[in-house]
């Protein structure tokens, strides 16, 4: 039998070559929850409660996170005209939601900041 060598159909050093992948379309909250994760809980709270923010908002609550942890805050209460929520900053998530009716009877505990989007 004779002996027989196969072509290869890539040459391996293309293998160690990485392309960036090209962007496929991304929704706002695909790319939201890149940036900040909201807790099972806390999308629960959210849907039992109906609350929905503009994306605008979603933008700035990430954006004075990264502020307040400049800032050295950990944990925090964010407040919107929509809704309160209590944020882990260190980890950008949040923890839990409510509507501003429902925090204002709230007592907020364990947090070392507040962040107003208003």
């Amino acid at each position: 039998m004779p002996k027989r060598i196969d072509h290869l159909q890539q040459h391996p050093l293309s293998l160690l070559v990485k392309t960036k992948p090209k962007p496929a379309d991304q929704s706002f909250q695909s790319l939201l929850e890149k940036e900040i994760t909201i807790s099972k809980h806390a999308q629960l709270r959210l849907e039992e409660r109906s609350i929905t923010m503009p994306d605008e908002t979603w933008v700035k609550m990430k954006e004075k996170m990264e502020d307040a942890k400049q800032k050295g805050i950990n944990d925090a209460l964010v407040l919107s005209k929509e809704a309160a929520f209590i944020v882990s900053v260190k980890n950008s998530t949040v923890i839990t939601a409510m509507n501003r009716k429902e925090a204002v009877s709230q007592i907020f505990t364990n947090i070392n900041g507040t962040i107003i989007l208003d």
